[in-house]
């Protein structure tokens, strides 16, 4: 079982790569695959055939996958890309905890 620090909705910043620095939320979470879906980052082009009378071809862009390595979630209190831990509550339950700020995420 992979686990990833990021989950669907948070917004990250991506760390290396021809996208450094971009911002975006995440649109999908793929850990099998150990990847991400941003919106925004590593725009790929598909050239892309008609298949039924009337559909559109053409050159389409849309975001491709990033490993979740790549990324880091940014706080939404501090504004600031950090690790996320854990805080286990009192009637056992986990809660992502932001390790700049210290508040939950």
């Amino acid at each position: 079982m992979n686990t990833l620090s990021v989950k669907k909705g948070d917004t990250i910043v991506v760390l290396s790569g021809k996208d450094k620095g971009k911002q975006g939320k995440v649109l999908t979470a793929l850990p099998k695959n150990g990847m991400v879906v941003a919106e925004g980052v590593n725009i790929v082009t598909r050239h892309k055939k008609p298949r039924k009378q009337g559909e559109p071809g053409g050159i389409i862009k849309h975001e491709g996958a990033i490993r979740a390595s790549k990324v880091m979630r940014v706080c939404p209190k501090c504004h600031k890309p950090t690790r996320i831990a854990h805080r286990i509550m009192a009637d056992g339950g986990k809660v992502r905890r932001c390790k700049k700020c210290g508040e939950d995420i």
